[in-house]
């Protein structure tokens, strides 16, 4: 595998703010079982396997399914593990079949905080082609879309009491 100098026509960079706290963001984005609720380009269904050894050095691996049943499997090594601030880890496809991708290619995802809100840029690069940077902006953009969602399900509610006498409450969204 050759690592090249990045190239602007062969790296991306996507930035988005998300309404929760830098810590649960990253933890999204590392916990095994979160994962599983939300990662995967448009086409394919969240992982059915997510293993993650959060440490450098340590690797991941997601495999997913698409719905022609076709598996994609994305697996790399950390390069760099700064809870809850930073993460920098290698790419590869493994298209299921022993088949794996040529390239390795690099991710760094920043989580800015701001408060009750985070910033995260993820900055993805040394593709091979302009064609192969393309399809990974699509794709995370649908991932960026999915954790969007799965964190704004996680509503903070508040026990509100409507009748003393019965001691019954109302459970209401606080957001």
């Amino acid at each position: 595998m050759t690592n090249m100098p990045s190239q602007p026509e062969t790296s991306l960079q996507i930035r988005r703010t998300f309404s929760a706290p830098r810590e649960r963001v990253f933890q999204a984005w590392t916990e095994p079982e979160e994962i599983k609720k939300w990662f995967g380009p448009g086409q394919m269904v969240a992982p059915m396997i997510a293993q993650v050894d959060l440490r450098a050095g340590g690797h991941y691996r997601f495999e997913m399914r698409s719905s022609e049943n076709t598996t994609m499997i994305i697996l790399g090594t950390y390069q760099e593990v700064q809870p809850p601030e930073r993460l920098v880890y290698t790419w590869v496809h493994d298209w299921g079949d022993g088949k794996k991708s040529d390239e390795e290619t690099l991710v760094t995802v920043e989580f800015l905080d701001q408060g009750d809100k985070t910033e995260v840029v993820l900055t993805h690069e040394r593709f091979a082609t302009k064609q192969e940077c393309d399809g990974h902006q699509e794709g995370w953009r649908n991932c960026f879309e999915a954790i969007e969602r799965y964190l704004s399900l996680e509503m903070d509610f508040v026990k509100v009491p409507i009748c003393a006498a019965a001691s019954a409450i109302l459970i209401v969204p606080t957001r």
